[in-house]
């Protein structure tokens, strides 16, 4: 068993010189919101799911981005709700929530 069931992993970057970036696309507050969500789902934790901050995941100009592991899912988001639906179909779940992947990601 591994340490953790999930693990998702947030790209906060931030480019200068108006280059995209998931931190110009609401990045922190998704992070912030996912971290709560998987709190309040009693998620958290040692053979559950951590949260984590990433610098750049190298996929900004499709941001913004956040990945699970250990599948190597990787998703993009708008809002919360977005959030709210990868922590209820993929982290409870394990759907993977094919309208949020990112384009030409691989498959698990």
């Amino acid at each position: 068993m591994t340490y953790y069931k999930h693990h998702v992993f947030f790209c906060l970057n931030r480019r200068e010189e108006g280059r995209a970036c998931c931190a110009a696309r609401g990045a922190e507050e998704a992070f912030d919101h996912c971290k709560q969500a998987v709190k309040a789902a009693g998620l958290a934790g040692r053979g559950n799911v951590r949260v984590n901050r990433a610098g750049c995941l190298d996929r900004c100009e499709e941001g913004p981005a956040c990945v699970v592991y250990p599948e190597g899912v990787w998703y993009t988001y708008v809002d919360k709700s977005d959030i709210d639906e990868i922590v209820e179909r993929h982290l409870k779940r394990g759907e993977v929530v094919e309208r949020l992947l990112l384009p030409d990601a691989p498959q698990p």
